[in-house]
């Protein structure tokens, strides 16, 4: 079968052409599929999308227009993909079930590491010989308390790391996890999680009823020197208040490997002509930001495990067979 992936990573091209090679035919572009890249894939049966993949009806419809029949996204989430369309367009539509759970909980705990420790004002100062210690004062991790929102497979791993630290563990899900339990893990409401916790991470998907779960009125709820990680999805977080809780002193670190708009901005480079975003602009300014661009998931063993899952999903297709990373068709 000849499948177009798109949005491939210069580090991801040998692993996926790698694996591809013996059973299919597969181009890979750096470009992100969108309604403007779409029309590249005509002839093409199979595409395989990244994360940042414009997936809506428009986008869809050239896709099928196209002869495209099976779209192979290489990763968990898909609220990026229109669902409904791509069924009324006979488009089948796969995803990447699971993945390793420690490289996002790494991520994240080595973004709270960083803003907490101030590594990265540290590193900046030494390189310049600048060996002062100002401004760079730190917590001891242990002791604190720490509120898991989500404690899921990368949630709970992600609470494994804070409990060898020695933290309290609070967390916030519809039904708590046995392995958190196990932990000592006290679940609460989420006011609560976030009125007591010194450090929160995100762990939820991105759902009508988790946009903006991070509010000004949850940003206010925390506390002023708490640390914020967000390794989930960028649309957990309302980016314009967190900039106004910033500029008001709120918040001793505040880490994000994610982005409500990043598309179209992360996994570019926009070194020479900057950013548009006033939002992001403004948030990278502050000197307790950590701002990575959604890497939680880009370790080797990871980006493997989904580039497997992908070669069966696009196996699956040309079989007649259907696995659970199926999402379209729905199950009837």
């Amino acid at each position: 079968m000849q499948i177009l992936a798109y949005g491939v990573q210069t580090d991801e091209r040998p692993l996926l052409e790698s694996a591809f090679a013996a059973r299919h035919e597969l181009r890979c572009l750096e470009v992100t599929l969108d309604r403007d890249t779409a029309p590249l894939a005509a002839g093409h049966p199979a595409v395989s999308s990244s994360v940042n993949a414009e997936l809506d009806a428009a986008t869809l419809a050239v896709l099928a227009a196209g002869g495209t029949r099976l779209i192979a996204q290489r990763s968990t989430g898909f609220n990026n993909i229109d669902l409904a369309a791509a069924e009324k367009l006979g488009l089948t539509v796969a995803r990447v079930s699971e993945y390793s759970p420690y490289a996002v909980a790494e991520h994240a705990w080595a973004l709270a590491l960083a803003v907490n420790r101030r590594l990265l004002r540290a590193a900046t100062r030494t390189r310049d010989f600048d060996f002062r210690l100002d401004g760079l004062l730190g917590r001891d991790i242990h002791g604190m308390t720490v509120g898991v929102v989500g404690t899921g497979r990368i949630g709970t791993a992600f609470a494994r790391i804070a409990h060898g630290f020695g933290t309290r563990l609070l967390g916030w899900d519809v039904a708590p996890a046995r392995a958190c339990l196990d932990l000592g893990m006290t679940y609460t409401g989420l006011d609560e999680l976030l009125a007591s916790s010194d450090l929160v991470s995100l762990h939820v998907p991105l759902l009508p009823d988790t946009h903006h779960l991070i509010d000004a009125a949850a940003l206010a709820r925390m506390k002023p020197d708490a640390i914020l990680v967000n390794s989930s999805r960028g649309g957990l977080v309302d980016s314009a208040a967190l900039v106004e809780n910033l500029r008001a002193g709120r918040l001793a670190g505040v880490g994000l490997d994610v982005y409500e708009e990043e598309t179209g901005v992360f996994f570019t480079d926009r070194s020479i002509h900057g950013v548009t975003d006033d939002v992001l602009a403004r948030l990278m300014t502050f000197p307790q930001v950590i701002v990575t661009s959604h890497q939680a998931y880009f370790t080797r063993t990871a980006v493997g495990q989904i580039i497997a899952a992908t070669l069966r999903n696009v196996d699956d297709f040309a079989a007649g067979r259907r696995s659970e990373n199926v999402l379209v068709p729905a199950e009837a």
